[in-house]
Parts: C-alpha cells; structure tokens; sequence
C-alpha cells in the first residue's frame, strides 16, 4: 500500500533518473500500480503490518536474502517496522548505502514507558545499521537525536502532488451527486483506514452530535489487523469504502477532519489542503507540522470527542472562517509540501554512490 500511495512520486523520480529501481515488500492489491511506474516489485511473502515473532523472523531471512540476491548499490527502507528490518538486513546483507525515512514513531510521548522503551530502543538499534536517517517531522528528530549520527541526518518533510491535487469544481458537483448531497448542504469527511488509532470513536461521536447539520463520511477501507472497530453511534457515519479520484473526494467536502491519534506528518491533511479545504485536525506530531492554529486550521485534542465536535461545529457555524482557513491551506501546501523536493532530498542522500545504481527506492510490509 505504502509505495503506491505514499512513496509514488519518489519512486517515479528514481526510475525518471535512469535508475533501476525495486519495490520490496508484501503481495496486495497495489502491486500493478507501482509497476505501472516502471518498478520491478519483489515481494516479501512473511512481511505483515502486525507484529508476529515467528512471521517477523522468517520475513527478515527472506529479506536478507532478497536484498542479498539483487546486488544493491542503495537501499531505503520506509514505514517503522519495515524499516527497522530493512535497515539491519541492508547492512548485514552489504548494501554500500542504507538509508531510512521515519514516517512517524509508533510510540508517542504519553505511551506508557514499556512501549516507548522497546520502539525507541528498536530505532536506536536499527539506527546504527543506516548510513543516513531522513525524518519527516522535527518532533520525531528530536525524540530520536541522542542515538543519530552528526551530520548523518535531516528533516525533510512530506509533500504531495500538487498538480494532481487541487480544487475540482465539477468533481465535487460528480461526487455530491453520487453520494445524494444537495449543493447547499454540509459535508464533513476524513479520509484514512477504518481504525481506532484514525479517531473512529471520536469521528463517530462528532457525527452523532451534529449529524443534524452535516453529512459524516469515511473514507477509506476497513482494516483486517484491527478486527474489533465497533464503537458507539457509528450509525452516525456513512463509510464509502475506498476512492480513487480522491481530489474530486476532497473538493466535495466543507470541512476535513483528520482525528487520529498517531501521525508522521499527515498526507490526507496536505492532500485536503492543496485543495483548499477548511479543516480540523488533532494537536499531535505530524500535523501540527500542517499549518498553524487559526491561520491555516483548527487544532483540536486528540482522543477527545467533545474537543473535535467543538472544532468541527465551529466550522460549520462559520462559513467565512471556512473560507478564510481553506484558502490559508491552500496556499500553505503550495508553498510548503511539493513532493518532487521530497524526492529530490532522497535523491541527494543517496549521493555520488547512487550515481550509477541499481536503486531499491523502498522496503514496506504492506504492497
């Protein structure tokens, strides 16, 4: 999923550059995407989004071996537990170059100390086995400094395509209409996998206070790792299942929501705002990183339904505030969150040794 949805542009930037470039990672449905970019993709078959010891052990060998055979000049690891894999079976396996990109800690601050002792433990150790780190966001650079190498890192940020996502007028009229929305009426969306961890409960209770002004949807698919996502007044909610003209979804909203609990830097809050929409996100790492407070959007506290109800109220109540945010947004992420200087950032720590690579552009679990 990750190197399609996430890692796209990266990857066509690399095979733009007359580089060789492979996708490592689990079998799934986005396979034929990424090698419509002109990537060889290698799977993995142990590779899991989940944490199973036995499955965890057998997908390293296979990797290590995998990474073995295809004789590489650079490899970059993504996503957490990919890349702390990635990263020591590199280096065992003799890759000249090792690079990772942190998306986001899986550990947060106010964690209980056991799980942040183990994920920033796991980081410290994968760490030594890279030749360069890459962070998307100061905050996870920051928690991580003490174990980097100086001069062995930066924060490069996030982007988006921002050709491809900008307000779309007759998408949003195509949308709203195959969803039953009249024009006048006010649509509130989040988009992202259907789990807790995405702010299902607090999205849920949203919907069910002020399900009498504005439509809620969910964009996005059910997620198999996350069996138990019932929670209360969901009813309130109308999940659409996964999209592919997402600028067309986002035009068709008022008001984007993003309340999850854990984000690198948040690419469905830049996509929203490259569209111009007006939006409401949760004051955690990695989108914070979004836009400021009141300038660009409002910030509201994560696991916290009656904080995000008063943010999204707010927005709904205020049709002015709603333009002057979205436009903020928008001119932000023009500004601030173009992919291909994402790419290009990639590109120059790979440095002279990628010159003449067969170039892996990324290892994850979840093709």
């Amino acid at each position: 999923m990750s190197l399609a949805l996430l890692l796209a542009t990266e990857l066509q930037v690399d095979v733009e550059q007359g580089h060789t470039v492979f996708g490592i990672s689990a079998a799934g449905p986005y396979v034929e995407r990424v090698e419509g970019l002109g990537v060889e993709h290698v799977p993995i078959r142990h590779f899991t989004r989940s944490w199973s010891l036995l499955s965890d052990l057998r997908a390293f060998f296979e990797l290590f071996r995998t990474i073995r055979r295809l004789k590489l000049d650079v490899l970059h690891t993504h996503t957490p537990k990919a890349g702390v894999m990635g990263r020591i079976a590199g280096r065992l396996a003799g890759v000249p170059v090792v690079v990772n990109t942190c998306h986001g800690l899986w550990a947060r601050p106010e964690d209980r100390w056991l799980k942040r002792a183990l994920v920033y433990g796991a980081e410290a150790l994968a760490i030594r086995f890279s030749h360069y780190e890459l962070f998307q966001n100061a905050e996870d650079a920051r928690t991580l400094r003490r174990f980097l190498k100086p001069g062995r890192w930066e924060v490069v940020g996030n982007g988006v395509d921002l050709d491809r996502f900008r307000f779309d007028p007759e998408g949003r009229a195509r949308v709203r209409a195959e969803w039953g929305i009249a024009d006048d009426a006010l649509l509130v969306g989040t988009i992202g996998r259907r789990v807790r961890e995405k702010g299902l409960a607090e999205f849920a209770e949203a919907a069910h206070a002020l399900g009498d002004r504005a439509t809620f949807v969910w964009v996005g698919p059910a997620d198999e790792t996350d069996a138990d996502t019932q929670v209360p007044h969901e009813d309130a909610i109308r999940f659409v299942g996964e999209r592919t003209d997402m600028p067309a979804v986002y035009s068709a909203l008022d008001v984007f929501v993003l309340a999850s609990y854990r984000e690198g830097f948040s690419r469905a809050s830049m996509e929203a705002a490259a569209c111009g929409r007006p939006m409401a996100l949760t004051d955690i790492r990695g989108c914070r990183e979004i836009g400021t407070h009141e300038d660009h959007l409002l910030l509201v506290d994560p696991q916290n339904g009656t904080a995000l109800t008063a943010g999204v109220a707010r927005l709904l109540d205020d049709p002015n505030l709603r333009t002057r945010l979205g436009g903020a947004a928008e001119e932000r992420a023009r500004q601030a969150f173009d992919q291909r200087s994402i790419a290009s950032a990639s590109l120059t720590a790979y440095g002279a040794a990628a010159s003449d690579a067969r170039v892996v552009e990324a290892v994850d679990q979840d093709g």
